[in-house]
Protein backbone atom coordinates (compact mmCIF):
# COMPACT_ATOMS: atom_id res chain seq x y z
CA UNK A 1 0.00 0.00 0.00
CA UNK A 2 1.18 3.38 -0.98
CA UNK A 3 0.35 6.85 0.99
CA UNK A 4 1.17 10.16 -0.76
CA UNK A 5 2.06 11.82 2.52
CA UNK A 6 4.68 14.64 1.18
CA UNK A 7 2.13 17.10 -0.47
CA UNK A 8 2.84 19.92 1.69
CA UNK A 9 5.88 19.36 4.43
CA UNK A 10 8.07 16.35 3.76
CA UNK A 11 9.62 15.60 7.15
CA UNK A 12 9.91 17.09 10.42
CA UNK A 13 13.20 16.32 11.95
CA UNK A 14 13.13 16.07 15.63
CA UNK A 15 15.78 16.04 17.34
CA UNK A 16 16.06 16.55 21.42
CA UNK A 17 18.97 18.08 23.00
CA UNK A 18 20.65 17.58 26.31
CA UNK A 19 23.86 19.59 26.82
CA UNK A 20 25.51 18.85 23.39
CA UNK A 21 26.04 21.66 21.60
CA UNK A 22 29.32 20.76 20.19
CA UNK A 23 28.09 17.77 18.45
CA UNK A 24 24.66 19.52 17.26
CA UNK A 25 26.54 21.53 15.24
CA UNK A 26 27.37 18.34 13.15
CA UNK A 27 24.28 17.17 12.78
CA UNK A 28 23.15 20.46 11.29
CA UNK A 29 25.49 20.57 9.05
CA UNK A 30 24.78 17.42 7.77
CA UNK A 31 21.41 17.96 7.62
CA UNK A 32 22.43 21.24 5.49
CA UNK A 33 24.52 19.20 3.10
CA UNK A 34 21.44 17.00 1.71
CA UNK A 35 20.63 16.35 -1.37
CA UNK A 36 17.63 16.35 -3.55
CA UNK A 37 15.27 16.57 -0.29
CA UNK A 38 14.90 20.12 0.46
CA UNK A 39 11.45 20.37 1.66
CA UNK A 40 11.55 19.76 5.53
CA UNK A 41 12.12 21.42 8.96
CA UNK A 42 14.01 20.92 12.10
CA UNK A 43 12.47 21.16 15.49
CA UNK A 44 15.32 21.03 18.22
CA UNK A 45 14.15 20.67 21.53
CA UNK A 46 16.65 21.71 24.51
CA UNK A 47 15.81 19.48 27.40
CA UNK A 48 16.79 21.58 30.10
CA UNK A 49 20.21 21.73 29.38
CA UNK A 50 22.68 24.20 31.52
CA UNK A 51 25.01 23.86 28.69
CA UNK A 52 22.37 25.49 25.95
CA UNK A 53 22.68 25.41 22.22
CA UNK A 54 21.04 28.76 21.18
CA UNK A 55 24.26 30.65 19.86
CA UNK A 56 24.88 27.79 17.31
CA UNK A 57 20.93 27.97 16.44
CA UNK A 58 21.92 31.55 15.85
CA UNK A 59 24.02 30.06 12.89
CA UNK A 60 21.58 28.27 11.21
CA UNK A 61 18.59 29.92 11.56
CA UNK A 62 18.82 31.27 8.19
CA UNK A 63 20.19 28.13 6.63
CA UNK A 64 17.71 25.89 7.86
CA UNK A 65 13.77 25.89 8.49
CA UNK A 66 14.58 25.76 11.99
CA UNK A 67 12.69 25.62 15.54
CA UNK A 68 13.98 26.11 18.57
CA UNK A 69 12.70 25.27 21.89
CA UNK A 70 13.15 24.98 25.23
CA UNK A 71 11.93 22.93 28.49
CA UNK A 72 12.62 21.58 31.96
CA UNK A 73 14.36 18.23 31.88
CA UNK A 74 11.93 15.52 31.32
CA UNK A 75 13.97 13.26 29.46
CA UNK A 76 14.85 12.49 25.52
CA UNK A 77 11.40 10.49 24.83
CA UNK A 78 9.10 13.11 26.04
CA UNK A 79 11.04 16.12 24.50
CA UNK A 80 10.50 14.11 21.15
CA UNK A 81 6.91 14.42 21.46
CA UNK A 82 7.07 17.73 22.47
CA UNK A 83 8.45 17.96 19.19
CA UNK A 84 6.29 16.32 17.24
CA UNK A 85 3.11 18.36 19.20
CA UNK A 86 4.69 21.17 17.01
CA UNK A 87 5.57 19.92 13.95
CA UNK A 88 4.11 21.06 10.72
CA UNK A 89 4.88 17.83 8.68
CA UNK A 90 3.48 14.85 7.83
CA UNK A 91 6.12 12.25 8.75
CA UNK A 92 8.46 12.53 11.80
CA UNK A 93 12.11 12.18 11.65
CA UNK A 94 13.25 11.34 15.09
CA UNK A 95 17.55 11.42 15.66
CA UNK A 96 19.56 11.79 18.13
CA UNK A 97 22.03 15.17 18.69
CA UNK A 98 24.81 12.61 18.26
CA UNK A 99 24.37 11.33 14.67
CA UNK A 100 25.53 12.22 11.39
CA UNK A 101 23.05 12.27 8.84
CA UNK A 102 24.77 11.13 4.97
CA UNK A 103 24.37 13.79 2.06
CA UNK A 104 21.59 10.77 0.24
CA UNK A 105 20.02 10.37 3.87
CA UNK A 106 16.77 12.12 3.36
CA UNK A 107 16.21 11.60 -0.33
CA UNK A 108 16.64 7.70 0.39
CA UNK A 109 13.98 7.90 3.07
CA UNK A 110 11.13 10.25 0.49
CA UNK A 111 11.39 7.75 -2.07
CA UNK A 112 11.61 5.08 0.16
CA UNK A 113 8.59 5.37 1.85
CA UNK A 114 6.59 6.99 -0.98
CA UNK A 115 7.36 3.70 -2.45
CA UNK A 116 6.22 1.64 0.15
CA UNK A 117 4.89 3.05 3.18
CA UNK A 118 5.24 2.40 7.06
CA UNK A 119 3.70 4.01 9.60
CA UNK A 120 6.74 4.28 11.38
CA UNK A 121 10.84 2.86 10.01
CA UNK A 122 13.83 2.10 11.84
CA UNK A 123 17.05 2.77 10.27
CA UNK A 124 20.67 1.15 11.12
CA UNK A 125 23.53 3.04 11.87
CA UNK A 126 27.54 2.88 10.90
CA UNK A 127 30.87 4.25 12.22
CA UNK A 128 32.07 7.21 9.61
CA UNK A 129 35.61 7.35 8.61
CA UNK A 130 35.91 10.08 10.60
CA UNK A 131 35.14 8.64 13.77
CA UNK A 132 37.95 7.69 16.74
CA UNK A 133 39.27 3.67 17.18
CA UNK A 134 37.23 4.00 20.63
CA UNK A 135 33.41 5.02 18.52
CA UNK A 136 34.60 2.46 15.74
CA UNK A 137 34.79 -0.33 18.05
CA UNK A 138 31.84 0.80 20.18
CA UNK A 139 30.05 0.78 16.76
CA UNK A 140 31.45 -2.50 16.16
CA UNK A 141 29.94 -4.01 19.22
CA UNK A 142 26.64 -2.33 18.83
CA UNK A 143 26.19 -3.83 15.28
CA UNK A 144 27.58 -6.40 15.12
CA UNK A 145 25.99 -10.04 14.96
CA UNK A 146 28.77 -11.56 17.51
CA UNK A 147 27.98 -9.58 19.67
CA UNK A 148 24.02 -8.25 19.06
CA UNK A 149 22.57 -11.08 16.90
CA UNK A 150 22.13 -8.79 14.39
CA UNK A 151 19.52 -7.32 15.83
CA UNK A 152 19.82 -4.22 14.35
CA UNK A 153 20.18 -5.52 10.63
CA UNK A 154 18.24 -7.11 7.36
CA UNK A 155 18.18 -10.41 8.84
CA UNK A 156 15.75 -9.45 10.97
CA UNK A 157 13.36 -7.03 8.94
CA UNK A 158 10.40 -9.14 8.49
CA UNK A 159 10.44 -10.08 12.53
CA UNK A 160 12.54 -9.14 15.38
CA UNK A 161 13.32 -5.44 14.00
CA UNK A 162 13.41 -3.13 17.04
CA UNK A 163 12.86 0.81 16.02
CA UNK A 164 15.84 2.41 17.81
CA UNK A 165 15.09 6.44 18.64
CA UNK A 166 18.72 7.86 17.37
CA UNK A 167 17.24 7.00 13.79
CA UNK A 168 13.19 6.45 13.28
CA UNK A 169 10.67 8.19 11.86
CA UNK A 170 6.44 8.19 13.05
CA UNK A 171 3.74 9.36 10.60
CA UNK A 172 1.54 11.95 12.28
CA UNK A 173 -1.17 9.49 12.37
CA UNK A 174 0.91 7.26 14.00
CA UNK A 175 1.84 9.63 16.81
CA UNK A 176 -1.83 10.23 17.14
CA UNK A 177 -2.98 7.04 17.32
CA UNK A 178 0.13 6.00 20.52
CA UNK A 179 0.44 9.27 21.85
CA UNK A 180 4.01 9.03 21.31
CA UNK A 181 6.57 8.14 24.05
CA UNK A 182 5.81 6.93 27.37
CA UNK A 183 7.18 8.88 30.31
CA UNK A 184 9.72 6.13 30.78
CA UNK A 185 13.33 7.99 30.20
CA UNK A 186 14.84 4.38 28.75
CA UNK A 187 13.70 1.85 26.62
CA UNK A 188 10.75 4.07 25.66
CA UNK A 189 11.84 3.17 22.15
CA UNK A 190 11.00 -0.52 22.77
CA UNK A 191 7.92 0.63 24.76
CA UNK A 192 6.76 2.25 21.73
CA UNK A 193 7.16 -0.82 18.87
CA UNK A 194 5.18 -2.65 21.45
CA UNK A 195 1.81 -0.42 21.42
CA UNK A 196 2.62 0.67 17.34
CA UNK A 197 2.06 -3.31 16.77
CA UNK A 198 -0.95 -3.10 19.19
CA UNK A 199 -2.39 -0.34 17.19
CA UNK A 200 -1.71 -2.75 13.82
CA UNK A 201 0.34 -0.46 12.63
CA UNK A 202 2.90 -1.17 9.92
CA UNK A 203 6.65 -0.52 10.63
CA UNK A 204 9.60 -1.51 8.67
CA UNK A 205 13.34 -1.40 8.29
CA UNK A 206 15.14 0.71 5.68
CA UNK A 207 18.53 -0.82 5.47
CA UNK A 208 19.72 2.22 3.41
CA UNK A 209 18.22 5.05 6.19
CA UNK A 210 21.40 4.52 8.05
CA UNK A 211 23.43 7.18 9.97
CA UNK A 212 26.46 7.68 11.59
CA UNK A 213 26.30 7.46 14.78
CA UNK A 214 28.75 8.47 17.44
CA UNK A 215 27.74 7.07 20.48
CA UNK A 216 29.13 7.32 24.03
CA UNK A 217 32.79 8.69 23.82
CA UNK A 218 34.04 7.41 27.42
CA UNK A 219 33.85 4.10 28.44
CA UNK A 220 32.24 5.30 31.41
CA UNK A 221 29.48 6.80 29.37
CA UNK A 222 29.08 3.24 27.51
CA UNK A 223 28.83 0.87 30.70
CA UNK A 224 26.09 3.33 32.21
CA UNK A 225 24.24 3.55 29.43
CA UNK A 226 24.54 -0.26 28.62
CA UNK A 227 23.81 -0.90 32.10
CA UNK A 228 20.69 1.01 31.84
CA UNK A 229 19.86 -0.47 28.53
CA UNK A 230 20.03 -3.93 30.56
CA UNK A 231 18.16 -2.70 33.64
CA UNK A 232 15.11 -1.21 31.00
CA UNK A 233 14.68 -4.95 29.35
CA UNK A 234 12.82 -6.44 32.24
CA UNK A 235 10.40 -3.66 33.03
CA UNK A 236 9.04 -3.62 29.82
CA UNK A 237 9.00 -7.18 29.45
CA UNK A 238 6.88 -6.79 32.73
CA UNK A 239 4.92 -3.89 31.27
CA UNK A 240 4.38 -6.27 28.06
CA UNK A 241 3.59 -9.92 28.87
CA UNK A 242 4.86 -12.54 27.01
CA UNK A 243 7.45 -10.30 25.28
CA UNK A 244 10.26 -11.79 27.29
CA UNK A 245 12.91 -13.65 25.39
CA UNK A 246 15.19 -16.48 26.69
CA UNK A 247 17.94 -14.33 24.47
CA UNK A 248 17.68 -11.08 26.93
CA UNK A 249 19.26 -13.85 29.51
CA UNK A 250 22.82 -14.22 27.50
CA UNK A 251 24.93 -11.20 28.61
CA UNK A 252 24.09 -12.45 32.72
CA UNK A 253 25.27 -15.79 31.41
CA UNK A 254 28.31 -14.71 29.41
CA UNK A 255 28.94 -12.55 32.38
CA UNK A 256 28.75 -15.60 34.47
CA UNK A 257 30.33 -18.09 32.17
CA UNK A 258 33.63 -15.62 32.24
CA UNK A 259 34.14 -15.42 35.58
CA UNK A 260 33.65 -19.31 36.03
CA UNK A 261 35.86 -19.72 33.53
CA UNK A 262 38.30 -17.82 34.71
CA UNK A 263 38.03 -19.52 38.24
CA UNK A 264 38.57 -22.65 36.41
CA UNK A 265 41.88 -21.32 34.54
CA UNK A 266 43.11 -20.63 38.44
CA UNK A 267 42.34 -24.36 39.13
CA UNK A 268 44.15 -25.46 35.98
CA UNK A 269 41.05 -26.52 33.72
CA UNK A 270 41.44 -24.43 31.05
CA UNK A 271 38.76 -25.72 28.49
CA UNK A 272 35.76 -22.97 29.39
CA UNK A 273 38.30 -20.21 28.81
CA UNK A 274 39.56 -21.42 25.49
CA UNK A 275 35.86 -21.37 24.48
CA UNK A 276 35.97 -17.10 25.07
CA UNK A 277 39.57 -17.24 23.40
CA UNK A 278 38.40 -18.51 20.08
CA UNK A 279 34.89 -16.30 20.64
CA UNK A 280 37.13 -13.60 21.03
CA UNK A 281 39.24 -14.28 18.35
CA UNK A 282 36.66 -14.06 15.96
CA UNK A 283 35.54 -10.96 17.41
CA UNK A 284 39.37 -9.07 16.51
CA UNK A 285 38.79 -10.96 13.55
CA UNK A 286 35.64 -9.79 12.26
CA UNK A 287 36.33 -6.38 13.25
CA UNK A 288 39.45 -5.87 11.95
CA UNK A 289 38.19 -7.36 8.68
CA UNK A 290 35.29 -4.58 8.86
CA UNK A 291 37.72 -1.98 10.16
CA UNK A 292 40.56 -2.41 8.32
CA UNK A 293 42.42 -1.34 11.89
CA UNK A 294 44.12 -3.80 14.40
CA UNK A 295 44.02 -0.88 17.08
CA UNK A 296 40.21 -1.25 16.69
CA UNK A 297 40.21 -5.01 16.02
CA UNK A 298 41.88 -5.33 19.94
CA UNK A 299 39.17 -2.46 21.02
CA UNK A 300 36.23 -4.36 19.92
CA UNK A 301 37.21 -7.20 22.15
CA UNK A 302 37.07 -4.75 24.81
CA UNK A 303 33.92 -3.13 23.95
CA UNK A 304 32.13 -6.61 23.76
CA UNK A 305 32.83 -7.61 27.19
CA UNK A 306 32.16 -4.03 28.24
CA UNK A 307 28.68 -4.56 26.87
CA UNK A 308 28.33 -7.89 27.77
CA UNK A 309 29.09 -7.08 31.24
CA UNK A 310 27.04 -3.34 31.64
CA UNK A 311 23.73 -5.25 30.15
CA UNK A 312 24.38 -8.00 32.20
CA UNK A 313 24.83 -6.80 35.30
CA UNK A 314 21.67 -4.17 34.60
CA UNK A 315 19.54 -7.00 33.74
CA UNK A 316 20.29 -8.96 36.65
CA UNK A 317 19.66 -6.27 39.10
CA UNK A 318 16.59 -5.22 37.07
CA UNK A 319 15.20 -8.81 37.68
CA UNK A 320 16.49 -8.91 41.45
CA UNK A 321 14.29 -5.81 42.30
CA UNK A 322 11.13 -6.26 40.36
CA UNK A 323 10.62 -10.37 40.86
CA UNK A 324 12.60 -11.32 43.75
CA UNK A 325 12.18 -7.87 45.87
CA UNK A 326 9.03 -7.13 44.36
CA UNK A 327 9.23 -3.77 43.77
CA UNK A 328 7.33 -1.45 41.31
CA UNK A 329 9.28 -0.95 38.33
CA UNK A 330 9.12 2.70 39.39
CA UNK A 331 10.33 2.37 43.06
CA UNK A 332 13.26 -0.20 41.73
CA UNK A 333 14.57 2.65 39.19
CA UNK A 334 12.75 5.83 39.72
CA UNK A 335 15.38 7.76 37.69
CA UNK A 336 14.40 5.99 34.97
CA UNK A 337 10.77 7.71 34.92
CA UNK A 338 10.25 11.29 34.27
Amino acid sequence: MTKNLFLNLEFSIIIPVYNRPEELEELLQSILSQKGSSNVEVIIVEDGSVKKSNLLIDKYIDKLNLKYCFKKNTGPGDSRNYGMKRALGNYYILLDSDCLLPENYLSVLSKSLNDNYADAFGGPDSAHPSFSNKQKAINYSMTSFLSTGGLRGAAHEAKNFQLRSFNMGLSKEAFLLTGGFSKQRIGEDIDLNYRLKDKNLLTRYIADAFVYHKRRTSWEDFFKQIRNFGAARPVLNKLHPGSGRITYWFPSLFMLGLIFSLIAFVLNFYAPLMLYMVYFLAIGIDSFIKNKRPEVAVLSIFAVCLQFFAYGTGFFRSVLRLYLLRKSAKDAFPEMFA
